[in-house]
């Protein structure tokens, strides 16, 4: 099944100064773009940003749906601010993508991710760089949170986390294995989260003094209400010539949806600090109504919208 359906497809025509005026319109428009077989025109490139244009994050994502379709891209180097990608037909495979400069794994992924869960066959996807980066979200979140929902939709998506990689030094390396659906998608409405089941948080600290770790969980179980005895303040182990760097990671359990926050360690910030960060947004989502929190309803549209506009040419 080719995914290209005619070089005559009128263009996606996109300002990447809207809304934020950041990343997430590319990555978008990419994986768009390789999933209708429509070309992408996008002028403006992360206009909201101090350092407008691509940089070496974002080249990473176009040269990964260029690999991924056998694409064309115009305008892909560093600083440009205007790009023409070309999508060809979507061709399942083993990948292989490193993104220099500690960039985030998990955003090239997202960008790839739309188009290789329409081919004709499943395909297997490594990646090399950061898995908890500031302004991505961390293997953890995928992980937990993004990938069941995805599976909900029919298709199989499996990620093993091989090596914790945190901003700036990055190394590290995770694999997705995405296994097309065998029926067209299935969209799935989540309108409710269902009772709480289970609710734990993680303190990752490698390279780090484990003190750090130790203060963060003590804050953040005394204002939750959280405790060790429970199983719900938790040290994962680390993996060889991991960090250093630190994420605080909360994880809410329901029985119809999993939301993970995650807070990451700064210099400027004490443990206490981290942890007040973490308790506040998981307070926000808790006082919400809605079944997904912003970050994960950001991550699910296209998923979602493409599942519905599948179910619709197959009808």
């Amino acid at each position: 099944m080719e995914l290209t359906e005619s070089p005559t497809l009128k263009p996606l025509i996109l300002d990447g100064s809207t809304g934020e005026g950041g990343g997430q319109i590319l990555r978008t428009g990419l994986a768009l773009a390789m999933a209708t077989g429509r070309p992408l025109h996008i002028t403006r490139i992360r206009a909201g940003r101090p350092k407008p244009g691509l940089m070496r994050q974002h080249l990473a994502c176009v040269q990964a749906a260029v690999a991924v379709c056998g694409g064309q891209a115009e305008g892909a180097e560093l600083n440009s601010q205007t790009l023409v990608f070309t999508p060809g037909a979507v061709r399942a495979g083993d990948y292989r993508f490193q993104i220099a400069t500690a960039g985030s794994c998990l955003l090239v992924l997202q960008t790839v991710l739309p188009a290789l869960m329409l081919a004709d066959a499943p395909s297997r996807v490594e990646l090399l760089g950061g898995t908890h980066n500031p302004m991505a979200p961390p293997f953890d979140f995928l992980e937990r949170a993004f990938a069941p929902l995805v599976r909900r939709l029919g298709v199989g998506l499996e990620l093993e986390l091989k090596r914790r990689g945190f901003f700036p030094a990055g190394g590290g390396e995770l694999v997705a294995h995405i296994s097309p659906a065998a029926q067209p998608l299935v969209p799935v409405d989540v309108m409710t989260r269902g009772p709480l089941q289970s609710a734990w948080a993680d303190a990752l600290a490698p390279g780090i003094s484990r003190g750090v770790a130790v203060r963060e969980l003590q804050t953040l179980g005394q204002r939750m209400g959280w405790t060790e005895e429970a199983g719900q303040l938790r040290h994962p182990p680390t993996r060889q010539n991991e960090g250093p760097g630190n994420a605080l990671i909360a994880t809410l359990e329901h029985a119809h949806i999993t939301e993970v926050f995650c807070q990451l360690g700064e210099r400027s910030l004490s443990a206490e600090q981290v942890a007040k960060r973490l308790v506040d947004e998981v307070r926000a989502y808790q006082r919400s109504t809605g079944a997904l929190g912003p970050h994960l309803a950001d991550q699910w549209m296209l998923p979602l919208a493409l599942a519905v506009w599948r179910s619709g040419q197959a009808a």
